[in-house]
């Protein structure tokens, strides 16, 4: 557990935490944390991840203008997604997550290229839900923190592994959450 961990850690979690509770908020607050695991997940060769951590950067930016007036000027509302859209969603990340992990597996050292890049391909489809608002990037989001939990763990970041299993039962809260405010709107 090193210090940038911590703060990274501690970034992020404030952030999920805000995305729960449907708070603007809850993006600068992510690029904080993006900004420094990306230095962690470097230091470990998880390249993907750092990958991921520049996509959330940029779309961080977005979805904060996006969430603020996105939506003919108005605040973006809580959607659902067809189950067909989900299922194109889905088959198209499973072929992106084939495509990046070969990348990694012939071209770097990447320790696990294979299963970070499953990571990577799920949470940018989560991201870009999240932006969207649409209430299945919790779905998304539960499978992507059941896939990081035991990675992080065995590649010695504790203290991340945690986290994700918090955001485990944070995005459960989110669903929740959502799904009551998509009721009353």
């Amino acid at each position: 557990m090193t210090l940038p961990e911590i703060a990274a850690c501690l970034s992020y979690a404030i952030s999920v935490w805000l995305a729960a509770r449907n708070s603007v908020h809850t993006w600068w607050t992510g690029i904080i944390g993006s900004v420094l695991y990306g230095w962690v997940f470097w230091s470990v060769q998880l390249y993907a991840d750092v990958t991921l951590q520049v996509f959330f950067i940029i779309t961080s930016i977005t979805g904060w203008l996006h969430w603020l007036k996105g939506h003919h000027g108005e605040v973006l509302p809580i959607r659902k997604t067809s189950v067909g859209h989900l299922f194109l969603l889905f088959c198209g990340a499973i072929l992106v997550a084939a495509g990046y992990g070969l990348l990694l597996h012939t071209f770097t050292n990447a320790w696990s290229p294979w299963l970070d890049s499953l990571i990577l391909t799920f949470s940018i489809l989560a991201q870009f839900m999240l932006m969207g608002r649409r209430l299945e990037n919790w779905y998304v989001w539960l499978a992507v923190n059941t896939l990081a939990v035991p990675l992080y763990a065995y590649r010695g970041l504790s203290l991340t592994a945690v986290l994700y299993l918090i955001f485990w039962f944070n995005a459960w809260h989110g669903l929740w959450k959502w799904r009551r405010e998509l009721r009353a709107q």
